[in-house]
């Protein structure tokens, strides 16, 4: 009976031990997280030439496509059951994603298969911090956020052209489902860039990648009306889900119903499932990876 003091004191302080040793693990992650942001900006500070042609070339894309819509919206009243301001808002949610996925994580999964190549991927699996954070964020390309302030601009200007306030529980969905489409477009460049362990080199995917988002620029509606149409709309909402990463969002925002409304379940669901896919895969791919020196 005398131990027993001392034995819950042992406990407790394990206990301790193993919370301490979490939370410095987790400030660990954000310290090195916060070094990558500050090289980034060191980077695109040095660089000053190419950050004025990406911010130039950003601007002249959004400038472009927001000419052709309106050229569009003059012979027609809607596309779908989209008007003028409702499209400008899908388009900036679509602008904001990907502005997001090209800034943070697309360089790096492209550079995955040059680790690879070279063999600094040895230097990677090397370091003890877990490798699929190390090879997510370690570049940033921090000028493709330029299109995210334009996004945003063009999102408050929709919003303010319908004239219907957003409601505080939508505007906070909005921001959920923006990240969910984040996750989906990330977890399908994680898998692709995983199969560089395999492959050698996957360009050829990177280009299935761009094929596949294209689908993603346009409301997930205008693919009814055929059965080819019909086909495509199911096979990428509940499959591939790309149509869900753009429209979900939109609609939230917009207060617009969402038909079936149980998608936004579907668009969760399989960002969670995907990033479970991908990070199983590209463990698995560090599985098969054989050094550089062997």
């Amino acid at each position: 009976m005398s131990n027993l003091p001392t034995e819950g004191f042992l406990v407790g302080a394990a206990s301790a031990d193993a919370s301490a040793t979490t939370g410095m693990a987790r400030a660990n992650y954000y310290r090195v997280f916060a070094t990558f942001l500050r090289n980034a900006l060191v980077r695109e500070m040095t660089f000053r030439g190419n950050l004025i042609i990406t911010i130039m070339t950003r601007t002249f894309y959004f400038v472009a496509q927001l000419t052709l819509f309106e050229i569009i919206y003059r012979q027609v009243l809607a596309i779908d059951d989209w008007t003028r301001e409702e499209y400008f808002a899908f388009m900036a949610t679509g602008m904001l994603i990907n502005s997001l996925v090209e800034a943070f994580f697309m360089p790096n999964c492209a550079n995955f298969s040059e680790l690879i190549r070279t063999g600094n991927l040895d230097f990677v699996l090397l370091k003890p911090i877990d490798a699929q954070f190390l090879v997510s964020f370690e570049k940033m390309e921090l000028a493709m956020l330029n299109q995210s302030v334009l996004a945003l601009s063009l999102v408050a200007y929709a919003l303010v052209k319908i004239g219907h306030p957003v409601h505080p529980l939508h505007a906070a969905m909005y921001v959920v489902f923006v990240a969910v489409g984040v996750a989906l477009l990330y977890s399908l460049m994680l898998l692709l860039a995983s199969t560089s362990v395999w492959f050698g080199r996957n360009t050829g995917l990177y280009d299935f990648w761009f094929y596949v988002t294209i689908f993603a620029r346009y409301p997930r509606g205008i693919y009814g009306g055929s059965p080819a149409g019909e086909a495509l709309q199911f096979g990428l909402t509940y499959f591939v889900p790309i149509l869900l990463v753009v429209t979900v969002p939109s609609r939230i925002l917009l207060a617009k119903v969402l038909d079936p409304s149980w998608l936004t379940l579907v668009a969760v669901t399989s960002a969670v499932v995907g990033l479970v896919v991908s990070r199983a895969v590209f463990r698995w791919s560090l599985r098969s990876y054989r050094s550089a020196s062997s």
